[in-house]
């Protein structure tokens, strides 16, 4: 790679992640030609509209499938990646095998491969996160492709995804300062020295790995007073330490979200990460390249302001949104369905016949009940919210047609339909992560 000619063709795999995004901005500003790779092609067009894009499944590509993806490249910066087996994601094929494949099909090519994989992985780690990543990593220098290892720490940067977006959401609690494993050491990297290290990597001697921390670790309470302070929230009044043995069945909760779609950042394997700490030898690299920025330096250049403040407590108030939005249509199904003859009365004193309106509360306390259900699963979420104002614009027009004097009734039951319709407007807002 020393003697290619630049600017380069590179395929940035997982290119609309949080790191991969960040690598193809700063490559194609460095005059290199970048095309997009991942699975979601309406989401690369959101995140880098100005970039071709290449679709690739990696952990459910055949081999027959690599020489197209591979056409026409000099090099390959693989930054996907996932935290934790679960619906859509295979630890093993996505960071071992397809790495594995990806290598023999670049050293046939003479294609340099730089892997952005993670600080403290090892083959024997007992999360299946690390133990992959480092059989990954293995596989793709046995492979005989000029490849480069990056093993950077908690990537910082002005965006946030999965845990930075958790220490953001932590920071935006009001009043309080919850906090969980506080003692954890956690070296960083910012994300613009990742994205530099990337483009560094294409011309160092193939076969080695790096490292990518600052000098100095930190506790984890250090790290999210740090985010706190960045971005602008008041001090906490109090700061509380969650007890550890609250962690295990929260992480099975979030374990079991995972399966409606729910990826959330304190799934066990995130748990596991933050128990072992995040930590790296800086050492080599500092000596050949200089040191990283340190963690304080990394949050003054990101310049966090009202738009970080504001997504930190989106991030906050979601899943609170999901959970009100579930009970609010739920518990409204099932009450009418348990008082199905007092819920009647209401079309029966306007001449409905008795069989017909208990039928009618019968079918919308069902589709109610339906909604509420619906909002669970991620997938359908938004359409569920959308499902949620279209019922309540139903009931308020068929309610102020029939029964307009229950505008009037002093427990406002049409009244307190309008915030949840507000609710349920904001919610897909408030999902939204990329």
């Amino acid at each position: 790679m020393a003697d290619q000619p630049f600017p380069l063709r590179i395929l940035v795999l997982g290119a609309y992640g949080l790191i991969g995004a960040e690598v193809c901005r700063h490559l194609s500003g460095q005059g290199h030609t970048v095309i997009a790779s991942g699975r979601d092609a309406r989401a690369a067009a959101r995140v880098l509209p100005h970039l071709p894009f290449r679709s690739a499944d990696l952990a459910r590509m055949a081999a027959t499938d690599w020489p197209a993806l591979l056409d026409g490249l000099d090099a390959v910066v693989n930054c996907a990646g996932a935290l934790q087996d679960g619906p859509g994601n295979d630890l093993e094929a996505l960071h071992h095998h397809a790495l594995a494949t990806l290598g023999a099909e670049a050293a046939a090519r003479g294609i340099r491969v730089v892997q952005v994989s993670a600080a403290g992985v090892r083959a024997d780690h007992p999360t299946i996160f690390f133990a992959s990543k480092a059989r990954g990593d293995a596989a793709l220098l046995a492979s005989g492709a000029e490849a480069v290892i990056l093993r950077p720490g908690l990537v910082i940067g002005q965006s946030a995804y999965g845990g930075t977006a958790l220490l953001r959401m932590l920071a935006a609690v009001p009043w309080v300062q919850p906090q969980a494993l506080p003692d954890t050491p956690v070296q960083t990297v910012a994300l613009g020295d990742l994205a530099q290290a990337v483009e560094t990597a294409l011309t160092l001697p193939p076969g080695t790995i790096w490292d990518l921390v600052e000098d100095a670790a930190h506790p984890l309470s250090q790290v999210i007073a740090a985010h706190r302070h960045a971005l602008g929230f008041a001090p906490a009044h109090l700061t509380f330490t969650v007890p550890e043995w609250t962690l295990a069945p929260t992480a099975r909760i979030a374990d079991a979200l995972a399966h409606l779609g729910w990826r959330s950042p304190l799934r066990s394997t995130a748990i596991r990460v933050l128990d072992g700490g995040v930590t790296g030898d800086p050492a080599p690299w500092r000596a050949r390249h200089g040191p990283l920025t340190p963690l304080t330096d990394t949050l003054s250049h990101a310049a966090l302001g009202p738009e970080h403040r504001l997504q930190a407590r989106a991030a906050l108030l979601m899943p609170l949104a999901i959970a009100t939005l579930c009970l609010f249509w739920l518990l409204s199904g099932v009450i009418a369905l348990v008082h199905l003859d007092d819920a009647a009365t209401h079309l029966t004193a306007i001449g409905w016949p008795p069989g017909l309106a208990r039928a009618s509360v019968a079918f919308w306390s069902l589709v109610d009940i339906a909604l509420g259900l619906a909002v669970l699963h991620r997938p359908s979420a938004p359409r569920a919210c959308a499902a949620m104002i279209a019922t309540s614009v139903i009931y308020l027009a068929s309610a102020t047609v029939l029964t307009p004097e229950m505008w009037a009734d002093p427990l406002g039951p049409l009244v307190k339909v309008l915030p949840a319709v507000m609710l349920a407007a904001l919610t897909p807002t408030l999902m939204e992560t990329r």
